[in-house]
């Protein structure tokens, strides 16, 4: 029997939520929940919606967006090159008009129905992530740090839709996964290094070459362990989360390590770096969760 298929506009439907990369989704509520709820106070159900519903339409305008814009360069990477813009199943208008429609709707869900505050970190969001990361990836690495910003905004945005601010532990949390996506993707970027240069995008394994690329995921990782032990001293973290977070952190410099000294392959050490990263992320998350603090009164 031939596929179901869906009714008039509803068969395009499964391929605007590809536009929108569901796993980066999953990992944006992830942490958006970590920072709703290590922040001090409470939200009424229709807010917490609000920010939660806001905060996955804005990163999906952002990946779609982004998605529209690399339509083309997307052809020559193997894991996205069957995106629905590059792989012809999509018109590159209808995916530019639902990108702009979820940000429309987006902003102003944030902005009104949250707080004027996680509104602007939105747009900030938004516009750093397709104004400016998207076009500097064919300059060179300095893309990545830029790119790391908006991506690290779910976590200061949950917590800035409880407290209307962005207090230290707000950006401690921002801080962590800031840092975070700098050895992650140059896990990536080692290990697709090919296609990355088929696709003209200048990443810091083509421009310098993946010895100097581990030597900075070694350094990122060293930086990332003291910055997220940092929410136990602050008091949003308990002793359990400070326990896990030093073991997942050692294991991080670990795998830097034994990159710089092993020889093996350097994509295959990449690609376990890559994955053990965000088995990192998701655990620590789980842990900020689990054990909230003295100081956590959300």
């Amino acid at each position: 029997m031939p596929p179901t298929r869906l009714p008039g506009p509803l068969r395009f439907l499964p391929e605007l939520v590809a536009l929108a990369k569901p796993g980066v989704t999953l990992l944006v509520i992830i942490t958006t929940v970590g920072g709703l709820w290590l922040a001090p106070g409470t939200l009424s159900f229709a807010t917490l919606a609000c920010a939660l519903i806001g905060t996955v339409l804005v990163v999906a305008s952002a990946n779609t967006l982004n998605c529209y814009l690399e339509r083309e360069s997307d052809k020559y990477m193997a894991r996205t090159r069957d995106r629905p813009l590059p792989a012809g199943r999509l018109a590159p208008g209808v995916a530019l008009i639902h990108g702009l429609i979820l940000a429309a709707i987006s902003l102003p869900a944030l902005a009104i129905g949250v707080n004027v505050t996680t509104g602007l970190l939105a747009l900030l969001a938004l516009v750093s992530y397709v104004a400016v990361y998207t076009p500097l990836k064919r300059i060179g690495p300095i893309a990545l740090l830029v790119g790391s910003v908006p991506g690290a905004m779910p976590p200061l945005m949950g917590w800035s839709a409880v407290t209307g601010g962005t207090e230290l532990p707000g950006l401690v949390l921002f801080g962590i996964l800031y840092i975070w996506q700098i050895p992650h993707f140059l896990a990536i970027g080692i290990y697709r290094a090919s296609e990355y240069e088929r696709a003209g995008l200048r990443t810091l394994p083509i421009v310098r070459g993946p010895r100097v690329t581990k030597w900075h995921a070694l350094f990122w990782s060293i930086v990332l362990l003291p910055v997220s032990l940092a929410l136990y001293p602050l008091g949003l973290a308990g002793p359990l989360y400070l326990v896990i977070a030093a073991v997942l952190g050692l294991i991080f410099i670990g795998y830097a390590i034994v990159g710089l000294r092993s020889k093996a392959e350097d994509a295959i050490w990449a690609r376990k770096y890559f994955l053990y990263s965000l088995v990192y992320l998701m655990t620590l998350f789980v842990a900020i969760v689990l054990d909230a603090g003295p100081n956590h009164a959300g």
